[in-house]
């Protein structure tokens, strides 16, 4: 039987200066944990994974030819975008379902899950970004996409995508402006979550880091099959190739988080 790895990485030109990242790409399990005790429709929904993410990400990275990782795991096992002090970083209720495998947990099973699964995917993640570091001579351009639910206990999120940030707005302001321009969709700054998150992984390999960054959020209803995967990948294409174009989105430079000072 084959291994269950944590992460995959999708091969690319490291000396193009940009790293995409899918924290929640999948909704996977390993065989041991079964469906932690939860129904399988519970995987078709956004508490196990972002949806439309993973095949974004794909067509992405191919597109601009340039290196991805992707978790493989379920956010429902581990949290991969959360710190590893983080209280939901194992979630036991999700937007209301309980999860049976996550309750009681003994101290080893939450280790032994840090340990096989986030740990290692964060370590592919660092791989990733310095060998783009390395190759391309500079600071690599990293975009992390995500996606987020239509509407939150019944509020309406009207936002088609959004950029979640800390502080540093390098990245974040053309990117904003870039979605923007055509004026077709309504971008959100820091809707419908505020991207101040200590330890989740813009701040763990970013921010303390000084690399540019910023994270993408996409409603899943628009990427919800492949024909909206397909075209918010001819929408981003573009709009992330003149990022990485842009010699001042390749400069360390550390900025103040607005969760404290840095460790």
């Amino acid at each position: 039987m084959q291994a269950f790895s944590s992460h995959e990485i999708i091969a690319g030109h490291h000396d193009r200066g940009m790293v995409l990242l899918a924290d929640h790409a999948m909704n996977r399990l390993p065989a041991p944990y079964g469906t932690l005790g939860l129904d399988d429709a519970a995987f078709a929904r956004h508490i196990a994974y972002d949806i439309g993410v993973e095949g974004l990400t794909r067509r992405l990275a191919a597109r601009l030819g340039v290196p991805a990782v992707l978790s493989c795991f379920s956010r429902l096992l581990i949290d991969p975008n959360r710190g590893e002090d983080d209280p939901t970083l194992i979630m036991r209720i999700s937007d209301g379902a309980i999860i049976p495998g996550n309750h009681p947990i003994s101290e080893a099973e939450w280790q032994h899950r840090l340990d096989t699964y986030h740990r290692p995917y964060h370590r592919a993640v660092e791989t990733e970004i310095a060998a783009v570091a390395e190759a391309s001579g500079k600071a690599p351009l990293v975009l992390s996409l995500h996606s987020y639910t239509p509407a939150w206990k019944g509020v309406p999120r009207p936002w088609h995508a959004a950029v979640l940030w800390d502080t540093d707005d390098r990245a974040v302001l053309p990117l904003l402006s870039g979605l923007r321009a055509p004026g077709d969709i309504l971008v959100g700054d820091n809707e419908p979550y505020d991207g101040a998150l200590k330890g989740d992984t813009m701040y763990r390999h970013c921010m303390v880091k000084g690399i540019p960054h910023a994270l993408l959020e996409v409603r899943q209803d628009l990427i919800g099959d492949e024909a909206g995967i397909a075209a918010w990948a001819e929408r981003l294409a573009p709009i992330f190739s003149t990022l990485n174009a842009d010699p001042a989105l390749h400069e360390y430079r550390i900025f103040a988080s607005r969760t404290g000072p840095y460790a």
